[in-house]
């Protein structure tokens, strides 16, 4: 999971220019996500993605644009689906 605040002056100036729309359908498209929520966070701007990373090195591809377009304080968590959690489980129990 992704939660970005936004910066506020760099993301009003994104709106002004158009390019929010823009920097949130890159993303998503990148992300693909299972959900996508927006709105107000800590004062500021936010966005929250679920999504399925499949490797860390996907790090920078997803957050370089929200750091530098954006000026974004972002935070990835991983978290699991029902699913995951129970395989997890029965790993546990089975070692």
């Amino acid at each position: 999971m992704l939660r970005a605040r936004l910066d506020t002056q760099a993301s009003n100036e994104a709106i002004r220019s158009g390019a929010l729309p823009k920097i949130m359908q890159a993303l998503t498209e990148t992300l693909k996500p299972e959900a996508a929520y927006f709105g107000p966070s800590d004062g500021a701007r936010s966005c929250t993605f679920v999504f399925d990373m499949q490797d860390s090195s996907q790090m920078p591809t997803i957050a370089e644009p929200l750091f530098e377009q954006l000026g974004a304080e972002i935070d990835i968590h991983p978290v699991m689906n029902t699913e995951d959690l129970q395989k997890g489980l029965a790993a546990l129990q089975n070692s």
